[in-house]
């Protein structure tokens, strides 16, 4: 039913198998511990671009939380304007809500094939996928510190390894070391991941997600992890390793250009404004402390030590006539005036 995802994921496994196969020996544990860790870096490597994507939409989503702790405070008893709001930002801001889970959920078929595959490497079998008999056999033989790869410390009836179901104990020695570092290495890259969220953007479901993803998960690898194979616990402990790997060199760059943006546009802004002591340009808004420049066909004002210097009155022109006329008769009132007249009498 789901072949296809169980035949690209065993033909990875193959490809990888026949490399490390041609150096270490085919029927060398190391060749398939190796196969299935460079499995786990071929899937994550297609991933890697989806990622990025996530990790800027999560970065975009926490920049305008507050707008959208608004949203849901206003529209509390309105889910469905609610989730049309949301909608709406969303759509403004160039974010899409199924690219921040994309990467993990492509992931999940992978888990799903890759646990498949490893099962049906069942003693006696003439094929598994692209495997054939010679492969079967080589997996089923290949051991690490006495473990076969296939066998998990409870099968539950499960077909793998050795084939019989129930607990086995002696594989314990090998599973519970790599169960508790795939669990540590899920806490420490939630860790990195939670770290890099914004205080002021948290929400109610933001705070649940982080305690799953700091201590649920990284419990329930502890605690499954008994009913793995020794395969499957590799894939888990290299998929952490790639991703907190991963995580440091993404958060790394983007941070890089998050401030080589801000540097430019601080270089812009600072190409713009005037220098000290400089008129700033029509429009261009001047700097503290300095006099803004007049408009396009507005005449300059004058100062009024100036207008001193020159005889004239601080106030405007036009705003006194009797001064002005009195200024051009050398300060004498005008003939015609009732005071002229009244000397004129005496």
């Amino acid at each position: 039913m789901l072949d296809f995802i169980y035949y690209p994921v065993s033909f990875i496994l193959w490809v990888w198998h026949k490399v490390f196969g041609f150096v270490f020996g085919e029927d060398n544990a190391i060749a398939w511990i190796l196969g299935i860790i460079f499995l786990t870096f071929t899937v994550r490597g297609l991933l890697f671009k989806p990622f990025v994507n996530q990790v800027r939409s999560m970065r975009k989503m926490q920049d305008f939380a507050p707008e959208v702790k608004k949203i849901q405070k206003k529209y509390a008893n309105d889910r469905q304007r609610q989730a049309m709001e949301m909608q709406r930002l969303q759509k403004e801001h160039g974010v899409n809500p199924l690219g921040s889970c994309l990467p993990m959920l492509l992931q999940i078929p992978v888990f799903i094939g890759l646990n498949w595959v490893l099962r049906n490497f069942r003693p006696g079998a003439e094929s598994n996928y692209f495997f054939d008999a010679s492969d079967v056999a080589s997996y089923v033989d290949a051991q690490i510190f006495g473990v076969n790869l296939g066998d998990a410390i409870n099968h539950l009836g499960m077909m793998g390894g050795s084939g019989e179901s129930g607990w086995h104990w002696d594989v314990a020695p090998v599973a519970v070391p790599l169960m508790i570092v795939a669990s540590v290495a899920t806490h420490f890259t939630a860790r990195h991941s939670v770290a890099r969220q914004n205080p002021a953007a948290a929400t109610q479901q933001t705070a649940v997600m982080n305690k799953l993803t700091l201590w649920i998960f990284p419990a329930g690898v502890l605690v499954f992890g008994a009913f793995f194979p020794i395969g499957l616990l590799i894939y888990w402990l290299a998929n952490n390793m790639w991703t907190l790997g991963q995580q440091r060199l993404v958060y790394t760059r983007i941070d890089k250009e998050e401030e080589a943006k801000k540097e430019a546009a601080r270089q812009k802004r600072d190409d713009l404004a005037p220098k000290p002591g400089q008129k700033p340009k029509v429009g261009q808004k001047p700097r503290p402390g300095q006099k803004p420049a007049p408009k396009a066909g507005q005449p300059k004002q004058q100062n009024s030590s100036d207008n001193t210097k020159n005889g004239k009155s601080p106030k405007n022109s036009g705003s006194n006539v009797r001064g002005g006329a009195w200024a051009k008769n050398g300060g004498n009132r005008p003939a015609g005036s009732k005071k002229a007249q009244g000397r004129k009498r005496r």
